[in-house]
């Protein structure tokens, strides 16, 4: 297939102009990705707020409620390499319309998991949804980035990322809004026959089913809109070289690369803590701090509209300061103020769980930057390694669950801690490497 040619303003043509953000023709599809971003943003914070709502519907511990995560984190491990080699054969066109497609299906069957009122039916709707977001995901990262010059790569693909704190919100504004302030009360449970008790988890149920229709409904529109468009990128290059190329020795390269390896287990510990904090804020504001399940939900919302605000703060920062010296500094203060949820347990320790997301606005693409640094041929599969790495939303969740159980909401915030301060510890470790300190590459420098 021969390659669309990209004319580049030289000094022959005078001075040079200003790089345009996507290449003609571009502008519909580059929307049309930012809405999957938005979307993907929705999915994965509506589920924040079903760690709380199942624990209340099916009356079980915070252990049990909180198997959400793993299965929609166990997700995201499980398919990003199958992600990876759909982009090396097929294109990131189709890696993206599997990805939705997929998702769309795990949405709708909230249906028959609601009308069967079995937890385990909505573990699977939840599994087969975030396989299809992990696809997507690592699909339209790079996508997003072959749609215009190297030059304006970094600027697109944050562009584009602001979105998905954007969906988050929404994502959490609905749970807050149609979900939390309806649920049956737990006292009203205790007085209830079984069938009475039967009634009410399905009538709470049909809560749930709403907003994930929606979003799958929404999914299958946007799948629609690119699946009859023709998307030509210059950068789609994947299609004319076989697997072997990349991926033989890939993984032994990779594995060699300690900035990538250990690049990887913060990434996996920066996720850990993410999905924990956001996972367990409406428990820790109503166990702790007695905050009706009806308001519960609103510290969730803060936590994410502060971590809306912050990656815009972040993102003037780092144009004046070495990546891994501000990720060091969020890493400490993350740490801190975990601890104080944890050894505070009353409004001041439910403000610092609200306040941890500043640290956490900083980590998942400035990790995922200083991972990738200089991987070249490798960065796509090193980009598939990295999203993988969010299996750590996937067993942490559990294991606090127990320390919850065990010892009290306050006392699990001890895993959020732990996990930051690693995360810090590997900005230390590139901070003392003596590598450049130039803006960090984006999977644009595979191509």
């Amino acid at each position: 297939m021969e390659r669309p040619t990209v004319i580049k303003p030289g000094p022959e043509l005078g001075s040079p102009r200003k790089k345009s953000l996507v290449y003609p023709g571009l502008s519909i599809p580059f929307i049309l990705l930012v809405l999957c971003f938005a979307a993907w943003g929705s999915a994965a914070n509506l589920t924040d707020v079903l760690v709380g709502v199942f624990r209340h519907i099916f009356l079980m511990s915070n252990f049990q409620s909180a198997l959400v995560q793993f299965a929609y984190y166990g997700a995201y491990f499980a398919l990003a390499i199958p992600a990876a080699l759909i982009n090396k054969r097929f294109g990131y066109k189709a890696g993206v319309l599997t990805g939705l497609g997929l998702a769309t299906v795990g949405g709708f069957l909230f249906i028959p998991a609601g009308m069967l009122l079995e937890y385990g039916f909505f573990l699977i709707a939840l599994f087969v949804l975030a396989a299809g977001l992990s696809i997507l995901e690592t699909s339209a990262n790079p996508f997003v980035i072959s749609m215009g010059p190297e030059a304006t790569a970094t600027q697109r693909l944050n562009l584009a990322q602001a979105f998905n704190p954007v969906g988050a919100n929404i994502g959490v504004l609905l749970g807050a809004v149609l979900i939390l302030p309806n649920i049956t009360p737990e006292e009203q449970k205790a007085e209830m026959s079984a069938q009475q008790l039967e009634q009410a988890q399905e009538t709470d149920l049909s809560l749930v089913l709403g907003p994930y229709t929606g979003i799958a409904t929404a999914l299958l529109v946007i799948w629609l809109l690119i699946a009859f468009r023709k998307i030509t990128v210059p950068d789609d290059d994947h299609v004319h070289f076989g697997l072997e190329e990349t991926s033989g020795g890939a993984f032994a390269r990779l594995w060699r690369n300690r900035h990538y390896r250990y690049g990887v287990v913060a990434q996996f510990l920066n996720v850990a803590a993410q999905v924990c904090v956001w996972s367990f804020t409406i428990q820790y504001a109503q166990d702790v701090v007695g905050v009706p399940a009806s308001q519960a939900g609103w510290y969730l919302q803060a936590s994410l509209i502060l971590f809306l605000l912050s990656r815009f703060v972040m993102t003037y920062l780092l144009g004046i300061m070495r990546p891994t010296k501000l990720l060091f500094a969020m890493g400490v203060l993350g740490v801190v103020l975990a601890l104080i949820a944890a050894l505070v347990p009353n409004m001041v320790g439910l403000i610092a769980v609200v306040a941890i997301s500043v640290s956490l606005s900083l980590m998942f693409p400035t990790i995922y930057g200083v991972a990738l640094q200089g991987l070249g041929a490798d960065t796509k599969f090193g980009a598939a390694g990295l999203v993988m790495a969010i299996l750590g939303g996937a067993l942490a969740p559990p294991v606090m669950g127990l320390i919850m159980d065990s010892s009290g909401t306050a006392a699990g915030f001890i895993i959020p801690a732990v996990c930051l301060a690693a995360v810090a510890g590997y900005a230390l470790f590139d901070l003392r490497s003596g590598r450049h300190v130039g803006p960090l590459p984006t999977e644009a420098t595979a191509h």
